[in-house]
């Protein structure tokens, strides 16, 4: 099967249309005609996991290594360091960010992950009904993310509403109408005008709300017959 394909086929499950922007979502390296047996999902992109990969490989990631133009490639920083041993080995990258987040993660995590209801969807943010005291569920919330502490902001002693956005999603808050809002990367000055503002926040780490990416989008590369490895992505935080 072509990287074309492929690429057709995760088009028409995620739109890259859709994407933000600001994104860099699609094919970011490889060739459209290159023939594809092997599929890795992961995350992210480090030296460990090109060194894993077999070679002619297709590597589908959440978050694209390339964001920006380049200007220059030096081999021994990132993303040229990264981006070296791809091309050596012919291994093709498409990313699939901010359009899969929309069609896919959001809603994933939402029902399969916390097991809360979808009351309303705009865009990149799900509301969830949830009806349960601040605490009780804030400690659902750690136990189902595996979070080593609950960190937040408590406006409510009672969360009948909530939104949530995985990865890092603060910049939205103005724009949310319930009591909590779930995202990641919670600054401090984030957390200042949640307060103001009166909305209750539980940051659920970027990592551990994206985590799910492989798991996901595995699911529907399979019944296409590729051979797809999920790749135990790595949290780059470690917690003392």
């Amino acid at each position: 099967m072509t990287v074309q394909e492929i690429y057709t086929y995760l088009d028409g499950l995620s739109p890259f249309a859709t994407q933000e922007g600001w994104d860099n979502s699609g094919l970011l390296v490889g060739d459209f005609a290159q023939e594809i047996e092997h599929v890795v999902l992961s995350i992210d992109i480090d030296e460990e996991l090109i060194e894993s990969i077999p070679e002619n490989a297709l590597l589908i990631t959440h978050h694209p290594i390339i964001f920006g133009g380049l200007k220059q490639l030096q081999f021994n920083q990132y993303p040229a360091k990264i981006l070296a041993p791809m091309i050596r080995k012919n291994i093709t990258n498409i990313a699939m960010h901010t359009n899969f987040d929309q069609t896919h993660l959001n809603d994933y995590v939402a029902t399969e992950v916390l097991g809360y209801p979808i009351i309303a969807k705009e865009g990149f943010v799900v509301y969830l009904g949830v009806d349960e005291a601040y605490e009780t569920f804030a400690a659902k919330i750690k136990s189902a993310f595996g979070l080593p502490h609950t960190r937040g902001v408590k406006c409510h002693d009672h969360i009948r509403t909530c939104a949530l956005v995985t990865g890092s999603g603060a910049s939205l808050m103005r724009n949310i109408e319930a009591d909590c809002f779930l995202t990641g990367d919670i600054k401090y000055h984030d957390a200042m005008e949640a307060s103001s503002i009166g909305l209750s926040m539980i940051d659920i780490g970027h990592y551990e709300s994206e985590r799910y990416f492989g798991e996901v989008l595995g699911g529907y590369l399979e019944k296409l017959g590729l051979s797809v490895i999920i790749s135990p992505s790595k949290n780059p935080f470690t917690y003392l």
